[in-house]
């Protein structure tokens, strides 16, 4: 994940932070490296907006943040946001309504270095020949941009954003976050965001942290955290994953769609993921077609096994499967958890 000449952009360690009875952080830890994009993903109400808010300086909390070595939140020590060389792009973008975009980014900067730093960022960004639009004559992708560009201005140490895709339509979202990816690493900038989504998390990112009830519970490059899932939970919210439960014995599990081997001993459970399942016809049936969903360059294909439980396959767009079909399922992989 990191090499001896890599340096930590963000330490944070042992974050706490309470609203009343709720939790917000519980001995939040993290790393972040230099010049990597890290995504901290969980479902709603988990902490993430919360942490990125310490880390900005816009929270008090307790534990500590060091951004590139230098202690901005511990006993006795909390530096104010505008000290701490932190830029941050809000979920809503914040833009001033009443100011160009000229205006919206020059904002915070020093006045002899506007012009020249607004027409860097605004080329960097794509929006060169827009200065002089209000907020409200631009696409959402367009004024996110411009959020990206007001924060990139100052040159920060880091970029913290808050659901930066979460008010652009389906259609927008895939092609700004590859735009968004494209200028940070134009931009040589660390980057942090926040997301419940996961594909936006795994297609974007250097590194995910998982986090879950106020704490990061594994943090890894997106294809080993997803091949590699630290517990049972982990492995349902990266993705789609059907569970079979089952006993292992003497290094091996069985399960309706195969056996696997496993350290583990006694109750588990068996997580298997759809793109792992494969259908074939002509063999004995273990199963029926129960459903399919079809989207043109795969399809997701639903089916009952004969004990009772369900697993899905994604596969091609061809072979069209009927339901009712007998087949015959088994999977090539799967992850097992011993169950508590």
């Amino acid at each position: 994940m990191s090499s001896a000449t890599d340096r930590l952009a963000i330490r944070a360690r042992d974050l706490t932070r309470s609203f009343g009875d709720a939790v917000a952080l519980d001995h939040f830890s993290l790393d972040v490296w230099e010049g990597g994009v890290v995504t901290i993903l969980g479902p709603s109400g988990c902490g993430k907006t919360t942490a990125l808010r310490v880390i900005a300086g816009f929270e008090n909390a307790g534990g500590s943040v060091e951004i590139h070595g230098r202690t901005v939140l511990g006993p006795g020590v909390h530096v104010p946001p505008d000290r701490r060389r932190v830029g941050m792009v809000f979920q809503d973008y914040a833009l001033f309504p009443h100011m160009t975009v000229d205006g919206n980014v020059a904002y915070g900067l020093p006045r002899n270095d506007r012009a020249p730093r607004v027409g860097e960022v605004l080329e960097l960004v794509g929006l060169t020949g827009l200065e002089s639009r209000m907020p409200n004559e631009l696409s959402g992708g367009q004024q996110q941009r411009v959020a990206l560009a007001r924060a990139l201005a100052p040159k920060p140490e880091v970029i913290l954003l808050d659901e930066p895709f979460s008010n652009l339509d389906a259609s927008l979202r895939d092609r700004v976050r590859r735009e968004l990816r494209t200028i940070l690493t134009e931009a040589r900038t660390t980057a942090v965001f926040v997301t419940h989504d996961q594909e936006e998390a795994l297609a974007t990112s250097d590194i995910v942290a998982v986090m879950r009830e106020g704490r990061v519970l594994q943090a890894d490059t997106p294809g080993h955290l997803y091949s590699n899932p630290a517990d049972r939970w982990i492995a349902e919210f990266l993705g789609d994953a059907d569970v079979l439960e089952s006993v292992a014995r003497g290094g091996r599990v069985d399960t309706p769609v195969g056996a696997f081997d496993t350290d583990i001993h006694g109750s588990v459970s068996v997580v298997v993921r759809p793109e792992n399942v494969q259908i074939s016809l002509g063999e004995t049936p273990n199963a029926v077609v129960a459903g399919s969903e079809f989207f043109g360059h795969d399809q997701l294909v639903t089916l009952a096994l004969n004990e009772g439980t369900r697993v899905r396959a994604r596969i091609g767009p061809r072979p069209i499967y009927r339901v009712g079909q007998p087949a015959r399922v088994r999977a090539t992989d799967a992850r097992i958890f011993a169950r508590g």
